[in-house]
Order: structure tokens, then sequence, then C-alpha cells
């Protein structure tokens, strides 16, 4: 018999309305594994036990009178610790940030998921103000990766990667500003979605500015779309968020690939060494994807690596969320973040606006794109998860996290909807992930494709070790 942590969102959802279980029920069961894990993953900065258990009593009751509050009433969640959460101390991975005082609102995504009663259990790790490709800082130390916690969860929302994956509730609200929840969930095995950049509203503004994206990290594509139905709903605080949404996210979620013309770039035309396991297992997810009706040619998106416009714009955002710290609270700080921080600090607004022109052609490139292709698929990362508490594999040669992940920033800085699926394992076990990229406001064909992968059995991949 499958475990309640085991379950999907939509499945506890079910098991609700037909009082098979409850979310009493469904919480402890998500506490537990989330307090069996934490001493080897350090998946959370803190689990809320007692008020999760407070909740989850509240929906319980609700449930019993026939009268859920929203979607997902009752659903163990998790928020990274860079959202706020109402009651509670955003640090966002920094020992800069004093825990004391009034921590009295939510951000929109999380307002969204407390309108529909989900359960907040804990908040997720991430590195310092959500800086790099991997989860480790200061402030929460490291985090591991639940199929072998010498490697890395990745980053930066590896916290909310690594509960997902270990059955400590079956959604999390995490950040994606160059791959933030993509590269985790890559690694740890689960899916995300980086959707169209203003479809999920933000607030306090992300100093990461139009880059950074959130997004639901889940066990599946129907989770997925579950949770965007929630953390969809609009926001006047957010002066960038995007008009209504029209439909719905779960509304021909079963209709297939059949007929959907994609892309198919195993190395972005070369410009990136893939690990010949990665590229085998994608290439069978591809090959899914054909078999299933799709029309699929291998043809590579026509753009240079853009990463030192991605690096202007990151670093200086980096610079500009230190810049009130005295001297003595950036000595606290990651001394990688303290470095990059430097030079962000260096640039000038014509460097930015150079970046900013770089932006803008790329984001031409693929409209042209995918005015032909209805779907690009690439590898989400080149390799598996290395080393953990290390930014970048040792031996790689790579300077900063962005030398391991160029599959992903292209794709915040052209704000298309962007997901991970996992497509298979490595020789040692680790997973492996296919990214799907649709057009701009695409983001229902790209849950779609991924949908696909999971009904036919290409998305499947062996528990982590630690579930």
């Amino acid at each position: 018999m499958t475990e309640l942590a085991d379950l999907t969102a939509v499945q506890l959802v079910d098991g609700y309305r037909k009082g098979e279980f409850s979310p009493v029920d469904a919480v402890r069961a998500a506490l537990r594994r989330a307090e069996r894990a934490q001493p080897t993953v350090n998946a959370f900065v803190r689990i809320s036990q007692d008020s999760a258990l407070s909740q989850a009593e509240a929906s319980a009751e609700r449930w019993r009178r026939g009268a859920p509050q929203g979607l997902v009433d009752g659903v163990p969640v998790s928020v990274k610790d860079l959202l706020l959460l109402r009651g509670e101390p955003t640090l966002r991975g920094s020992r800069t940030v004093r825990p004391e005082g009034k921590w009295n609102e939510d951000a929109p995504s999380v307002a969204r998921l407390r309108e529909h009663g989900a359960v907040f259990i804990g908040r997720t790790t991430t590195p310092e103000f959500g800086w790099k490709g991997v989860t480790d800082g200061p402030q929460s130390g490291v985090t591991r990766n639940p199929h072998d916690p010498s490697r890395t969860s990745g980053g930066s929302s590896g916290g909310s990667a690594a509960a997902v994956a270990v059955g400590a509730g079956p959604l999390s609200l995490g950040t994606d500003g160059g791959g933030s929840v993509r590269i985790p969930a890559s690694f740890c095995g689960i899916f995300a979605l980086k959707p169209t950049y203003g479809r999920v509203p933000l607030y306090p503004a992300s100093p990461f500015g139009t880059l950074a994206h959130v997004g639901p990290m889940t066990r599946d594509a129907a989770d997925a779309a579950l949770m965007m139905e929630v953390i969809t709903g609009p926001d006047d605080r957010d002066w960038s968020q995007l008009g209504p949404v029209a439909g719905s996210f779960r509304t021909g979620l079963d209709g297939g690939v059949r007929g959907l013309r994609i892309a198919y770039s195993p190395s972005l035309g070369g410009q990136v060494a893939v690990r010949p396991a990665v590229a085998a297992a994608v290439r069978g997810a591809v090959e899914s994807l054909a078999a299933q009706g799709a029309y699929v040619e291998e043809a590579d998106p026509d753009f240079p690596d853009p990463v030192e416009a991605f690096h202007t714009l990151w670093f200086s955002g980096a610079a500009r969320v230190v810049q009130h710290l005295s001297p003595a609270q950036r000595e606290l700080l990651d001394p990688g973040l303290r470095e990059v921080c430097g030079q962000g600090a260096r640039y000038s607004a014509l460097d930015y606006l150079a970046a900013v022109d770089i932006r803008m052609d790329l984001g031409r490139r693929m409209g042209r794109f995918h005015s032909a292709y209805d779907l690009l698929v690439t590898p989400t990362l080149p390799i598996t998860a290395f080393e953990a508490g290390v930014e970048v594999p040792k031996g790689s040669g790579h300077r900063r996290w962005t030398g391991w992940t160029p599959f992903t920033y292209p794709f915040n800085l052209t704000q298309q909807p962007a997901a991970t699926v996992p497509c298979g394992v490595d020789g040692d076990g680790l997973p492996i992930g296919v990214q799907i990229v649709g057009a701009r406001h695409a983001d229902t064909v790209v849950l779609r494709a991924a949908h696909a992968l999971y009904e036919s059995g290409s998305a499947t991949i062996a528990p982590p070790a630690l579930g």
C-alpha cells in the first residue's frame, strides 16, 4: 500500500473528498518524513509541527462538513525561505537578517495558498539570498541530495526539492532567477516549472529584477497544474504581474502532444558538453514524445551563450541586495557572494544597459524560433549531482555556478516558461532531468507535454534512499 507521504496533492485531495483519510493523517505523515530526513538532508530551516497540525485539524473539520476552503485544502506545503510567510521570520539564508520583527505579511503566492487551505509545514533552505545554483551557506549549512547525501541537492531552491523528494509534503514554493527551481528538481528527481515571468505575482520585488520567477516544485506535472491554479491569483502589490489567467491550467492537461512541433537541441548547437548518460536519458524522453505523435526534429535555437550578460544583471542584483550592509555585516556573508557582489558593484549603468540589449535580442531570437516550434527540449543540466558543499564540480574548471547550468539561465533572460521532468538515472542512481521550454505565455503547453511524459511512464525514476 502506498504511504500517505508518497501521494500526490491530487491524490490527497481526492482521498479527503472520499473520506479515506484526513488532512491530519497526511500532515503527520509529511512531518514524520521531514523530521526523519532533516539530520541527513537538511531541507528545512524550520519545521513548524505545532502550527501545521493546528492547520490540519481545522482543514479536517472543513472536510467533515463537506465545505473545503479551496483547491488544496489540507495539502502539506513547504515554502522557500526567500518568500514571506506570515508569523515567521524570513531569514533568506543570511546571518545579516535579524529574526526580530512583526513578520505580518504573506508573499502573494503564499497568501493564495493560505486562502485555499494549504497547510504550511516548514521553511526550506536556500543559499544566502538565493545567489547560486547549490544550497549551502553560513546561516543554514549544507543541504544534501536525498538520493546520495554526499552530493548536492542543487539550488537555490534545494531545500524545496529535497523536501518534495523525501515526501515532506507534495508541494513546495520555490524561486528561479537562473534555474533555481529547475536545477535542484533535476538533481533530486522531481518536477518543477518556472512559469512565464509575471504569471505568479511576486512581492517584495526581487533585487534580481525581472529575472526572478516564483514556481511550483511538485511530484508531477498534474500537481504543478493544480498549484498554478492557486498561486497565479492576482495581487496588487506586484506591478509587473500579468493579466488574469485565461482558462484553467488543468483543462487540456490530458490532451497529449500529438501534432505539437518540438525542437530537440541536445547541446545548444554544440556549445555544451553533455555527459553520455544524461544525453541518452534525454534522448529517450524525446523519443517518447515522438512516439506519442509529436513532430520532433533536431534543431538548435540561434543564440550565443549569454552568460556574460546574465552575470552583469545577476551580480548587479546581488550587489544591490547587500548595499545597505555595514563592513562588519559583510564579513558574515558567504565568501562567494561577497566576491560576486564586488564584481556587480563595478558594473556601470552602460554595462547594465548593454546586457539588457543582449537580453532583448535573445528574446527576439526565441520569439522567431517559436514561430516554427511549439516547444524546445534540452537536457535540464549537462551533469548529475556533484559533491555537496561546493559551488562547482571539482576539476571542472568552472569559476561560477553558471558554468555548469548553461541550459537554464538563458530562459530567465527571455522570461519563457520552462519545466524539468525526471527522465532517468545515471550509473550511480542519480536523477537526470529533461527541460521543456515554451513560448512566452505557453505555460499550459509546457505542462501538457510534461504530463504526457508522466502518463507514458517516461518520467518514472527510483525513489530516493531517504524517502
